[in-house]
């Protein structure tokens, strides 16, 4: 079975799964207009052993890739985009970038974003019994107002075994998470280089 057919399951048990969380407020009227966030580019992700990286369009929205861990369940309807990346094998990797109204949100975001991921492993295995699945903390990176690496393996029942890197940081009022992602264990995870990604990625955003 595919990744991307793992991975879609996941991102509808999770989903369901996910709890209330903070709902962030915001002041009344639109949020004023600013620069827009560049993306990564593929050169920019972290090197596959065998096969380049293909970035596919930017484009508006929320990406069902994030939805097994982070989504917009509680969050006001903010500027999204985002930009998925691919590899000729088993390897995707996407990036979200959310302009919030104040530097104030965006930190409370962020937090919002981090807390998701960090408590991922626990509801995927709270929603389905025959998944197993780890989280582990790989640390804060002093890049802009800061970013945070995590990492999720999960492994099904049947032996399906999947390993993602998760992101996310703050430049001023804009929030970015990154997630990277193949079939495998934490053993095979190039968490340096995706730290590397990730300290580009925020640098980039303006």
């Amino acid at each position: 079975m595919s990744m991307r057919i793992r991975t879609s399951a996941l991102t509808a048990l999770a989903v369901a799964a996910v709890a209330a969380g903070m709902v962030l407020t915001a002041p009344a009227g639109a949020a004023p207009k600013a620069a827009v966030p560049k993306f990564l580019s593929a050169s920019q992700l972290p090197p596959h052993p065998t096969s380049s990286w293909t970035a596919g369009p930017v484009t508006e929205g929320f990406p069902e890739e994030l939805g097994f861990c982070v989504s917009t369940e509680g969050v006001l309807d903010y500027d999204y985009r985002h930009r998925t990346f691919r590899t000729d094998l088993d390897t995707g990797a996407v990036q979200l970038t959310v302009v919030t109204g104040t530097a104030a949100q965006a930190k409370a975001l962020a937090k919002h974003y981090d807390d998701l991921i960090r408590t991922c492993a626990d509801r995927i295995e709270k929603a389905s019994p025959d998944i197993e699945a780890e989280g582990r903390d790989y640390g804060s990176l002093p890049v802009e107002e800061g970013a945070h690496v995590r990492g999720l393996h999960t492994e099904t029942s049947i032996g399906a075994s999947d390993i993602a890197l998760l992101s996310v940081g703050r430049d001023g009022r804009t929030v970015t998470v990154l997630q990277w992602g193949q079939m495998g264990g934490f053993k095979g995870a190039p968490v340096t280089a995706f730290k590397k990604t990730t300290t580009t990625a925020v640098n980039k955003l303006y």
